[in-house]
């Protein structure tokens, strides 16, 4: 007997402990099932509000965009700009520099050609002019020693360059041309 009334009470112990868990695990899914059911309405109302405010938010967005691209544009002028700048500046430079060079070069070219054309006794517009001065100073001379007048020669002065131009004749161009050579008559032979 003593074994009949433990199994019975152990019988009634767990059926408690059952009924008990029952209840706690019934009260526990209720509560995820609320959980549950609130943050499905937490989703559904931020759905909703995205909706009737995404127009607005993306407005703004645009309207931001539409500023930060005017600053880059601004920024990005302003360097073009800046750089514009330095190259004309380096340009300005370096074409001073060249026609301090051109001007070098071309003092030394009329130095060299002068005196080369002086090492072949060619006189100078200096030497031409300083001859001229000198006639006009010996014919005055002559006149007031009593000669008569010469006349009055009047120079041409040629620019340098129009005697540059003038074409140069040389001793091959200027000869005529020869005859072509007649070939020797042919010897015959004589009988005998």
């Amino acid at each position: 007997m003593v074994k009949k009334i433990q199994k019975s009470t152990a019988a009634k112990k767990s059926a408690k402990s059952t009924a008990t868990a029952a209840a706690g695990n019934g009260a526990l899914s209720g509560a995820i099932r609320e959980s549950a059911q609130q943050i499905w309405l937490a989703g559904l109302g931020a759905f909703s509000k995205a909706q009737e405010e995404g127009g607005k938010v993306f407005e703004t967005l645009v309207k931001e965009g539409l500023t930060i691209q005017r600053k880059t544009q601004s920024v990005a002028e302003e360097r073009i700009n800046e750089a514009t700048s330095r190259v004309s500046h380096m340009a300005s430079d370096i074409s001073s520099k060249a026609a301090g060079q051109w001007d070098k070069l071309e003092t030394l070219f009329e130095e060299r050609v002068a005196k080369a054309l002086g090492k072949l006794g060619v006189p100078s517009a200096r030497d031409i002019e300083g001859l001229l001065e000198r006639i006009d100073s010996l014919t005055s001379q002559v006149q007031s020693l009593g000669g008569q007048p010469a006349p009055v020669r009047k120079t041409a002065k040629r620019p340098a360059r129009a005697a540059a131009k003038t074409p140069v004749k040389t001793a091959s161009s200027a000869a005529p041309k020869a005859a072509p050579r007649k070939a020797p008559a042919r010897k015959t032979a004589k009988p005998a």
